[in-house]
């Protein structure tokens, strides 16, 4: 047994409609390592249970799991605006998102992130940067306007395979870009803020 396997299995289980969708990503999709999955799943539903967000935005949906695992702690009457680059999975996506009791709560955006966020006249509780990696900066501060005081940011993939504290070539944009937003948020006055080694890293950001 690996440490990664006993610590799910001393967490809570993963609900059997999130198994499902976790098997179609594997099965249907060619990089199913980019969806939250069992553990981290858990954590953003417990978290979303202790911040009791009305309101939710998340950049790159993916297959749906990471949306489906934060709309099932919110409230009946919340609303969870969830934005996909890539057409090509909407399909799939809805599929996914249909399956659950939580459906109702969701709300599917396909487009361009930074166009769909301007578009967006709302103020949230929390938001989940989960998308292009090269536009974190991009995505950071066109939503932190739209952030209420004591709300949160939640940055995903922020410790990036380790990469951060390795020489780095200067044509791997996406670690370039990943640092740079590190070493931004860390000198943010604006944010309190802790990097967790959960997965590859999720960076806990509350606005004050």
């Amino acid at each position: 047994m690996t440490l990664d396997e006993y610590i799910e299995n001393h967490s809570e289980r993963e609900p059997e409609y999130l198994a499902k969708v976790n098997r179609r990503t594997h099965l249907r999709l060619i990089n199913p390592r980019m969806m939250s999955g069992h553990l981290q799943g858990r954590v953003l539903a417990l978290l979303c249970h202790m911040i009791k967000p009305a309101r939710v935005l998340e950049l790159g949906t993916y297959s749906g799991y990471s949306a489906l695992c934060m709309a099932e702690a919110m409230p009946e009457s919340g609303i969870l605006h969830t934005i996909e680059h890539d057409d090509e999975l909407e399909d799939f996506i809805r599929e996914n998102i249909s399956g659950s009791a939580h459906a109702g709560k969701i709300k599917l955006h396909i487009g361009d992130a930074l166009e769909e966020i301007a578009k967006l006249d709302e103020v949230f509780d929390l938001v989940f940067i989960d998308a292009d990696k090269r536009q974190y900066m991009a995505y950071y501060e066109a939503v932190l306007p739209k952030v209420r005081a004591g709300g949160f940011i939640f940055a995903d993939n922020t410790l990036w395979d380790g990469k951060l504290i390795e020489e780095v070539h200067p044509n791997d944009k996406q670690t370039i870009e990943i640092m740079r937003f590190n070493d931004h948020v860390a000198n943010d006055a604006r944010v309190e803020k802790v990097i967790l080694p959960l997965r590859d890293g999720l960076t806990i950001i509350r606005k004050k």
